[in-house]
């Protein structure tokens, strides 16, 4: 499946909105809300909360994109960022306050540098895993004895 990047720097800008209230406020549920969002969008990349609502509002401004990105980095980053905010909402609702701030403040990170420069960290972990997984499983000639 074939993804408009746009739309993950969208969904990006809006989770780092998201995560500066969450940061601001301390709201454990808001947290909790945008980790539901993560797993949803991990689950099925184009039928996310945010997905949907930049293929119906801002897609049809922007005509075609030029180029296509894969969905497994963007799954994979999806599950980092569910991760993330899976601890800190355990943070902020178990009272742990500092726990909850820390995780945000890394998945703010991330959403930050998605949506203002399209650097997606968790799309680059999964390509740097699966070059690292491709060497492992690629013989070397010299090595078989």
């Amino acid at each position: 499946m074939q993804l408009d990047p746009r739309g993950q720097r969208f969904a990006a800008a809006l989770t780092t909105v998201v995560l500066v209230v969450v940061l601001a406020t301390g709201w454990g549920w808001l947290a909790l809300a945008q980790a539901a969002v993560f797993a949803l969008t991990a689950a099925a990349p184009r039928l996310g909360p945010y997905p949907l609502i930049f293929r119906a509002l801002v897609a049809p401004r922007l005509g075609p994109p030029a180029e296509r990105e894969e969905a497994a980095p963007v799954r994979f980053a999806q599950l980092v960022g569910f991760a993330f905010l899976a601890v800190a909402s355990a943070g902020y609702l178990s009272g742990v306050a500092t726990l909850g701030m820390i995780f945000t403040a890394f998945g703010l990170l991330a959403a930050f540098l998605n949506a203002a420069f399209g650097l997606c960290l968790g799309c680059e972990a999964y390509l740097a895993a699966r070059r690292l997984t491709a060497r492992r499983t690629t013989s070397d000639p010299a090595e078989k004895s």
